[in-house]
């Protein structure tokens, strides 16, 4: 079983996360649901969760979640109302999550969740993070679609984990990816800072301070090492 030894090495917690949203407009939309766990390593090498958060957010005064949003994520104006936290509160809990020096911060499509949380966050003294985008590292092993359900399925966690675009079901069944992306190839720490994204669209958003972005192709199967996208970059940074 994997204890992501190779992000250990140098991170004291890894932190993972997902959002619900109101659309696509990190400056426009809002968060409505945040969910994230800090795992961290025993003394005897295992893997712990240290903290976790699962919450509602509730929307400015006269915002209603749109009618697609509700049938997508299944979260309603009354659930806000009635369980739904002040942004502020969330966004305390998620600092606590954060905190530390030697942090690494992980999402599927990790852009648009950083952008969304980025926001949630302004003001708040947050040491410096590193960052680790699932979809890079499924682009490089797998076929499209790209999805965290595409990965579940291609992995055999079906049994383990659910995709149910709800926030903290999607994260832990992420932490269940990434154990199993570990077990696959010791590779992850390679793609910490760096984002793949679709050349025939550029960057999805504001580019995020630290990140590395690279346009990556789809491949049609697992890239052989040499061929993976931190390969690539890494050789032509040596000539």
């Amino acid at each position: 079983m994997s204890n992501l030894s190779t992000l250990f090495e140098r991170y004291e917690a890894v932190v993972l996360f997902d959002t619900e949203t109101t659309g696509l407009d990190a400056k426009a939309d809002k968060i409505i649901e945040l969910a994230a766990i800090r795992v961290e390593r025993t003394p005897a090498g295992g893997l712990r969760v240290a903290g976790k958060m699962d919450s509602f957010i509730r929307l400015p005064e006269g915002q209603t979640i749109p009618e697609k949003i509700v049938e997508l994520t299944g979260i309603t104006d009354e659930i806000l109302q009635s369980e739904g936290v002040r942004p502020e509160k969330a966004a305390d809990s998620f600092a606590k999550l954060l905190a530390g020096n030697r942090i690494l911060v992980g999402a599927h499509n990790a852009q648009f969740d950083l952008l969304f949380a980025r926001e949630l966050l302004r003001g708040k003294k947050i040491a410096r993070l590193d960052f680790l985008d699932t979809v890079t590292v499924y682009k490089d092993r797998r076929p499209y679609p790209h999805k965290l359900a595409n990965a579940i399925i291609a992995y055999g966690l079906e049994e383990k984990v659910k995709n149910s675009h709800r926030a903290i079901d999607d994260v832990l069944a992420l932490l269940e990816v990434v154990k199993a992306m570990d077990e696959e190839r010791e590779d992850l720490a390679t793609y910490v800072n760096l984002f793949g994204f679709n050349p025939k669209y550029g960057v999805s958003g504001a580019r995020i301070v630290g990140v590395r972005y690279e346009p990556q192709e789809f491949n049609n199967k697992m890239t052989r090492p040499e061929q993976t996208l931190p390969a690539k970059v890494a050789r032509r940074g040596s000539t």
